[in-house]
């Protein structure tokens, strides 16, 4: 089985990312990174035609979560990660913190610390974003990134639960180290 048989459709890989972006949120926010598997349709149905009722069958590939990753370093985690051939691509889920770049330069002083100095640094910092990023990749090289930031606070200063308030940015560019993370999950 090529890739070129079951290559989606120019915005498949992007409609493969709301559509995971979309299955996580309805779960809420303060989720830990999951991790996804895009399965050729066909080939799922073959292994598990009971799922023929719960398939979008005209969909060329499936997003199939997979077990939780280890806790601790994200790259750390993907790096031991090898696909089997039949896995045509993977999208990676995470909650992240955005900050505007007149706050990122505040902590630039903090460059020198280490990671989860800089988180807690984000995370407390006032004109911070929480958002949840899906960044997703074809072994034929496609990518696509969906971020869904946060709503507003309540009176309580805590972030609601998704609302329509959240705002859903795309682009493939959103988080190129990640991109290059995942793809590298397909090198041999």
């Amino acid at each position: 089985m090529s890739t070129s048989e079951h290559r989606p459709p120019a915005a498949g890989i992007a409609g493969l990312a709301r559509e995971v972006e979309e299955f996580v949120a309805s779960g809420g926010w303060d989720q830990p990174p999951q991790l996804f598997a895009l399965v050729p349709t066909a080939a799922l149905l073959d292994e598990q035609p009971e799922l023929a009722g719960q398939l979008d069958a005209t969909a060329p590939l499936t997003p199939v979560a997979q077990e939780s990753l280890p806790e601790g370093d994200l790259g750390d985690a993907l790096a031991s990660i090898a696909w089997p051939d039949l896995i045509l691509g993977c999208a990676l889920v995470q909650e992240i913190i955005v900050l505007p770049p007149d706050a990122e330069a505040e902590l630039t002083g903090l460059a020198d610390s280490d990671a989860e100095s800089l988180r807690r640094a984000a995370a407390d910092h006032p004109k911070r974003t929480e958002a949840r990023l899906v960044a997703a990749v074809l072994r034929d090289g496609d990518v696509a990134c969906v971020m869904r930031l946060r709503g507003g606070k309540d009176s309580t200063g805590a972030a609601p639960e998704a609302t329509p308030l959240d705002e859903v940015i795309e682009h493939p560019e959103l988080a190129p180290n990640l991109i290059e993370a995942l793809k590298t999950t397909f090198l041999p």
